[in-house]
């Protein structure tokens, strides 16, 4: 009797332990290669330890080590079992910070190469693979120390960002305005990077994020998906919302951000996938960041399009083309998909509700339909933001803010709002023809916008920060929110967004559609 052949084995790294930054959206594309190894008749080896987590199930993989996603932990799995290779790419940061150590050990990285891994990573070696490409970046420097980062600050000039090397979901980055705060902040950023530098950039204020996932063969690529973030730059990509296809960007614009994924990952030779941050800003196309691994957007992606990026990257990993998988060209999708986030807010009373670089997400819904803005009402109900259709909406801006907030007022009160607020944003409103109620401020007596928030007469905020470290009016306000579970905006994109889903509230019904039906336009459109 002939003997069986023995299957070939893989290994897969999860995320490791849960906690915000890295969650479900890795986790996602672990069980994608899982049943990708499967239909290739390869065993699957997942490594992870996370209880709370599909990858972890005892059907997923072939065999499961529920073990600390460490080098130590990792090489002793790989002692035993052979395999012909490991995915790093999948459970976010935690196993691609293990690429470059596994190389030196002899083990098989399946994807793109460690060395290319290192290139994204390592500050100095990506700064000079973008002179080489002719590609923008915000000026930007490294520190060890406060002395270092004061003088980094003061050549590229406030504001600036503040963030550790090989971290995940932004911890202790913060957006510094003025050298009192970045001694403080450099103080923290130290302790999570340990021997490695401090990464200070450029902020740039008022920018749009765009997000972009890429898939490619180390010859041939695709662009998977480009995502402009509703909120302002500055919030961390785990936390924003995100609509698919862009909403308000140029042709010229989108063409430059496809024309620097697509030589970036020429560049890094990608095999699998890649995510690449981009801050566009008067009109020109800065990158901010490019990991050659998925990202939290890769399952938001795959349903959009209708294509499964993570289980088609395993293949590729595996020595398939994109041509052999028949997936060659970017799908523009001819609705709108919005990616919301979720956040725990509710469980911590008196919590400030403001994003900044620090991810606090703790997970996603999607909303999906013909147009932006009955998109984007999906999204909020989906994740528990129930918009108004009348009633009384208290706005408090920034001053920066108190141009653009102008037209979002009318727009409001033309709908039948009420509009009220305080002297500063209030005067604005009124100079340009919006009738206003004027509020005292909460540290000026009653009544005031909490007097009426606990009254039930308040049924949307729109308050932007004043600064990184906020006044304890506006901390308060947004706390009160959650308390009494009223709707809130805290960015002017936002709030224009915001108006659109009313709009949509107040007009239309909504309907269901199950995703296939999306899916089945998308290949309509693409075949004519």
């Amino acid at each position: 009797m002939p003997k069986a052949k023995i299957k070939e084995k893989v290994i897969i790294l999860g995320g490791g332990p849960n906690r915000i930054g890295q969650g479900i959206e890795f986790d996602y594309c672990c069980c994608h290669a899982s049943y990708a190894l499967e239909e290739e008749g390869l065993t699957s080896i997942m490594v992870n330890c996370n209880p709370e987590t599909v990858s972890t199930d005892y059907d997923t993989s072939d065999k499961l080590y529920f073990e600390p996603i460490t080098i130590e932990d990792v090489m002793n799995i790989i002692n035993l079992e052979k395999p012909r290779g490991v995915i790093v790419q999948f459970g976010g940061q935690t196993p691609l910070n293990l690429a470059i150590g596994l190389r030196k050990l002899g083990v098989n990285i399946l994807g793109t190469s460690a060395d290319s891994i290192d290139i994204a990573e390592d500050r100095k070696k990506f700064q000079k693979m973008l002179h080489k490409l002719n590609l923008l970046q915000p000026d930007n420097g490294t520190a060890f120390n406060f002395n270092e980062a004061k003088e980094v600050a003061k050549q590229i000039g406030y504001p600036v960002l503040v963030r550790p090397s090989y971290v995940l979901g932004g911890r202790a980055m913060e957006i510094v305005y003025d050298e009192s705060k970045l001694e403080r902040f450099i103080i923290e950023a130290a302790k999570v990077s340990g021997e490695h530098p401090i990464l200070i950039d450029k902020f740039l204020d008022d920018a749009i994020e765009v997000d972009v996932d890429l898939i490619g063969d180390g010859k041939t690529f695709v662009i998977g998906g480009i995502m402009e973030h509703i909120e302002e730059a500055g919030i961390h990509s785990g936390d924003a919302a995100m609509a698919l296809p862009p909403f308000s960007m140029s042709g010229a614009i989108m063409e430059k951000i496809r024309e620097a994924t697509y030589q970036m990952a020429r560049e890094l030779n990608v095999v699998g996938l890649m995510n690449v941050q981009y801050a566009v800003k008067d009109e020109k196309v800065y990158v901010l960041e490019v990991n050659p691994r998925a990202s939290r957007t890769v399952p938001f992606v795959s349903k959009a399009i209708g294509v499964p990026l993570a289980k088609l990257a395993t293949k590729l990993m595996l020595g398939k083309t994109l041509k052999g998988l028949k997936f060659t060209e970017e799908i523009t999708p001819c609705y709108v998909s919005v990616k919301e986030s979720v956040f725990p807010f509710n469980r911590f009373p008196g919590v400030d509700v403001i994003l900044g670089p620090e991810m606090k997400s703790t997970g996603e819904v999607m909303g999906i339909d013909a147009d932006f803005g009955r998109a984007y009402l999906k999204s909020q109900l989906a994740a528990g933001q129930k918009l108004p259709v009348k009633g009384n909406v208290f706005i408090s801006v920034r001053d920066n803010d108190k141009r653009q907030i102008v037209l979002i007022a009318k727009k409001l009160q033309e709908m039948g709002f009420k509009i009220l607020a305080t002297s500063g944003t209030g005067s604005t409103l009124q100079r340009n023809g919006i009738k206003v109620k004027m509020l005292a401020k909460v540290s000026q007596g009653s009544p005031n916008v909490l007097d009426l928030m606990k009254e039930g007469k308040i049924q949307l905020v729109i308050n932007t920060p004043s600064g990184r470290i906020p006044r304890q009016d506006e901390i308060k306000i947004r706390s009160h929110v959650i308390t009494y579970n009223i709707a809130y905006t805290t960015t002017i994109a936002g709030a224009q967004a915001t108006v659109s889903g009313i709009e949509v509230l107040k007009n239309n019904t909504l309907d269901v559609k199950p995703l296939q039906q999306y899916h089945k336009k998308n290949a309509r459109t693409s075949r004519s």
